[in-house]
């Protein structure tokens, strides 16, 4: 599979009684692919999949993949913090179709490079999916450094990093030793423009439910050798991607996800709803753009 350019890291949609909305979800999927965008990630942070049960994932799973149908790429989330239940949701993965397993390095464990070279190593020996590493020291605590990254990204069953850690250095030092196979994706949409010029190859996107369209030219835009076009748009962008997380993802997207008509605002618990405050924080960036 092609790992480059826009991917959506795609938001749940859920009814007004928290039940998950399939229309919505199978509607969000569609406008994606008619955008244009280059991939889909269901049942990652931004789709709330701490708070499903397993079998609504399931559910999740078959949806995206049954409407996307081949069209682009489907990425999975099935990381945890227990190596052998990766296992499992990266094998059940697989058994519904997706293309790869996005598997975040183990949060709250707190464990040694060693350990979470083997824990991914795992992963790709018993899972049978080509495994994107993803790499968010702010929600896991630990960070994979770049030489353990580089170390995985020796075999080719790794395939590339979601790198979210807000590190130019560490993008850097991954970039100076990563073979050919292996794609660096910016995983915050505010960080593309210093990512992709330090050679990443795409980003994993929050904003890109919202706006596609725009990520898309922001991406064209960098691809085509005009540098102060991109900086122009992202300069544009910039307050939304900076409201889309004043309070805790995708709760902002979603307020904004209602407004545009694509599903209600509805988030499951721990999380809560956005404020009014937030509402119109994310509005208001929107219609600047």
């Amino acid at each position: 599979m092609k790992l480059e350019g826009v991917i959506t890291a795609l938001i749940t949609p859920f009814s007004s009684d928290g039940t998950i909305d399939f229309p919505a979800l199978r509607a969000l999927v569609e406008a994606q692919i008619q955008a244009g965008i280059h991939g889909l990630v269901a049942c990652g942070t931004t789709a709330e999949t701490p708070a499903m049960k397993h079998s609504e994932s399931d559910q999740v799973i078959r949806a995206v993949v049954d409407q996307a149908a081949g069209r682009v790429p489907v990425i999975v989330g099935t990381g945890s913090n227990n190596t052998d239940a990766t296992v499992e949701y990266t094998r059940n993965a697989k058994a519904l179709g997706a293309d790869a397993a996005l598997v975040v390095t183990p949060y709250y464990n707190k464990p040694q490079q060693e350990g979470m070279k083997a824990h991914f190593r795992k992963v790709a020996d018993e899972g049978g999916l080509p495994v994107i590493i993803y790499n968010i020291p702010p929600r896991c605590v630990v960070n994979l450094t770049p030489a353990s990254i580089l170390e995985l990204a020796a075999d080719p069953r790794f395939i590339g990093v979601k790198e979210a850690g807000g590190s130019c250095t560490q993008v850097r030092d991954i970039m100076m030793g990563a073979p050919d196979h292996f794609t660096v994706l910016s995983g915050d949409d505010g960080l593309c423009i210093p990512f992709w010029a330090l050679g990443a190859r795409g980003v994993v996107s929050v904003a890109s439910n919202v706006i596609p369209d725009r990520m898309l030219e922001l991406w064209k835009l960098w691809q085509s050798g005009n540098v102060a076009g991109a900086a122009a748009l992202d300069r544009r962008l910039a307050p939304l991607f900076s409201a889309l997380f004043v309070e805790t993802n995708p709760a902002p997207c979603k307020a904004l996800a209602e407004h545009l008509g694509i599903c209600t605002s509805h988030v499951r618990l721990p999380l809560s709803s956005a404020t009014e405050a937030t509402r119109k924080a994310v509005i208001t960036a929107w219609q600047s753009i």
